[in-house]
């Protein structure tokens, strides 16, 4: 029969309602995670973009041969951003860097090659790159390159499987570098896929899956490490002025600084000690470690950074003996700062990088008094940073502490020490909350640096010397020093130019044996060629005026045979557009030379042209001097 059933029996006292109840407790328990406020989401965004898979299957790929026995890279990356208006000059610049920097393996200056080309011009890269958002910086440096040999190619090898990895072809160039302690191939990948879209590479491939497709390259090129060239490499960094893997273990091994080298069993045990008591006893001569007794040893604070900064240090000596053409000591550099002289004068020997991924810069002076002065140039353009030759003037930049410091010290000093939010709202309640906040991003800021200190309920220690540490922290990330650019040109040049040149205003008794030298002899070429006024004691203002004339016409005729094309003088109220190709060094100064398709002409130039070189510029002659403008709506005057 259709109305016949089959109960199912519960157990006893079961009354049919518990299904329901629990349900009903699922819904409960359901709305209340629902009413919960979120947490912060651990979303990074690394899996985003291309090569996210590849990463993840280089972690589970595993190799036959034990990790010590695996051939080492060391692959450093940066994404540069075009940001407002500067991305092409700051692409640019670091192509150029590069290779102004690259020295091959036989010493000769970096060459710039691609997947099949060798010996490029930058100019078609730059020209693609130029509308780019990004721009992908890369350092691949084998820890075996001098058994690799080719490095272009181990670095193509490296590129071609990259792209695989990746799914797109990539545009980019390389140039390597032979001319530190480690060679290595400094590679930059435009900003676009083969289709022309953004092209997007995770983070975890940057940072793990194109180390290990180097690695694994470098593995099939040369084998795994036999054990004599692991002694070898191991022995090597016994005395080594750098941070090594010997190093590495000895700060695992340390508590506090502390480091017991108990006696070891076995032949490969008592070989890994007598390595460390090794490395111990030369970071002993250098005094960054104290030996307590038979076993137990005492690593100096900050023996890490020192051992890093010594490394940085060594490379930066051997790139400026080899720009000086002359061996440098270490003990003839000095930092320009503070304690350094109020004034120095000095030519430029050489220049290097800070930051090879962000380009910022430094210079070497000499002063010719068997002193080197090194001073940041921060992240100048090629353009910008004085040629190796130039004179120039060093003066200790004003350390000054921003206006946001001055208002944390008054309110900290009104609050034995203390700053916070609260307090800050009741010294200024006219004070905007966005104000407010600027200022601890700014203590936040300084926090990161370590000079303030933040307590668990949100207050800041602001110590009685806060203004002078941070003064100083300005004066140092800004440079510390300010740069004048004397001469463009070098004593010799100076010394017979039929132009004015800076020894033409020199008093020799205020300066150097070399300088005053120079000024001696320019004032004999001076006086032969007649150009020399015995009233004046120097050359009259109508005979300077005519060299200078006479030197730019000379400069523009070279530069009208070079390109082809027609000098046009600027004359007063007459605009002329064109395009800005290059600084142009002339006795008299450094000159701007602007061009379009049939004629070019010379302006004095500025430093802030450097940042729209390639791009089209309108000059026009007011008074004696001349503006610019970029998109007829920014003008600069001179």
């Amino acid at each position: 029969m259709s109305d016949e059933f089959r109960p199912r029996l519960g157990r006893p006292g079961d009354r049919g309602g518990s299904a329901a109840k629990r349900y009903g407790a699922r819904i409960k328990r359901a709305a209340k995670r629902l009413a919960k406020p979120k947490r912060k989401t651990s979303f990074s965004g690394e899996r985003l973009g291309r090569g996210s898979a590849a990463a993840r299957m280089a972690g589970m790929r595993g190799s036959p041969f034990a990790k010590f026995r695996m051939r080492r890279v060391i692959v450093k990356t940066h994404l540069a951003r075009a940001g407002k208006g500067i991305g092409r000059a700051a692409f640019r610049a670091h192509v150029k860097y590069i290779q102004r920097d690259g020295v091959d393996r036989n010493g000769d200056g970096g060459e710039l090659y691609s997947r099949d080309s060798e010996k490029l011009d930058d100019k078609d890269f730059l020209a693609r790159s130029e509308h780019d958002p990004h721009q992908f910086r890369i350092i691949l440096s084998p820890e075996d390159g001098e058994q690799l040999g080719d490095l272009k190619a181990y670095t193509r090898e490296v590129m071609r499987e990259a792209e695989k990895d990746l799914g797109t072809k990539l545009d980019w160039v390389a140039v390597d570098h032979w001319n530190t302690g480690h060679p290595h191939a400094h590679v930059v990948i435009r900003g676009r896929d083969s289709n022309g879209r953004d092209l997007v590479i995770a983070r975890e491939y940057l940072t793990r899956g194109l180390r290990a497709r180097a690695q694994e390259i470098a593995m099939e090129r040369l084998g795994p490490r036999r054990d004599l060239e692991i002694a070898r490499a191991r022995a090597r960094e016994v005395e080594a002025e750098r941070f090594t893997g010997i190093d590495r273990e000895l700060a695992a091994l340390s508590r506090g600084g502390a480091l017991d080298i108990a006696p070891a069993s076995g032949a490969g045990g008592q070989f890994e000690r007598g390595l460390r008591l090794r490395r111990l006893k030369f970071l002993e001569s250098l005094g960054l470690a104290v030996k307590e007794n038979a076993v137990k040893w005492r690593l100096a604070n900050g023996w890490e950074e020192i051992l890093r900064e010594r490394a940085i240090e060594r490379d930066i000596i051997r790139s400026i003996a080899a720009a000086a053409g002359k061996e440098i000591a270490a003990g003839e550099i000095a930092i320009y700062g503070e304690g350094a002289p109020t004034k120095v004068i000095g030519r430029i020997a050489a220049s290097a990088p800070d930051d090879e991924m962000r380009d910022t810069r430094f210079l070497i002076i000499d002063a010719g008094d068997e002193k080197f002065w090194r001073v940041s140039a921060g992240a100048l353009p090629p353009g910008a940073l004085p040629p190796q030759g130039a004179i120039v003037e060093l003066r200790n930049r004003e350390a000054r502490p921003l206006v946001s410091d001055c208002t944390i010290a008054r309110i900290a000093q009104l609050n034995h020490g203390t700053y916070s939010e609260a307090l800050h709202e009741a010294d200024d309640p006219s004070a905007s909350k966005a104000f407010i906040e600027a200022h601890k991003r700014r203590l936040e800021a300084l926090r990161r640096a370590g000079l303030v200190v933040r307590e668990a309920d949100g207050t800041w220690c602001i110590g009685e010397d806060y203004l002078r540490r941070i003064a100083r922290h300005e004066a140092a990330r800004s440079g510390g020093a300010h740069v004048d650019v004397k001469s463009w040109v070098d004593l010799d040049a100076q010394i017979e130019a039929r132009a004015p040149v800076w020894l033409d205003d020199v008093d020799e008794r205020e300066y150097g044996a070399e300088i005053a030298a120079a000024r001696r002899a320019r004032v004999v070429f001076l006086k032969r060629e007649g150009l020399w006024s015995e009233n004046g004691g120097g050359m009259a203002p109508e005979v300077r005026k005519k060299l200078a004339a006479g030197e730019l016409e000379n400069a523009a005729a070279v530069e009208a045979r070079r390109i082809g094309k027609t000098y046009r003088a600027m004359t007063a109220d007459i605009p002329f557009e064109g395009v800005y190709e290059k600084p142009v060094d002339l006795g008299q100064g450094r000159f701007a030379l602007i061009a379009r398709a049939r004629e070019f002409t010379l302006v004095p130039w500025r430093p802030e042209m450097e940042r729209y070189r390639g791009a089209g510029i309108v000059v026009r002659k007011k008074g004696a001097g001349v503006q610019w403008t970029l998109e007829k709506t920014r003008g600069i005057g001179r």
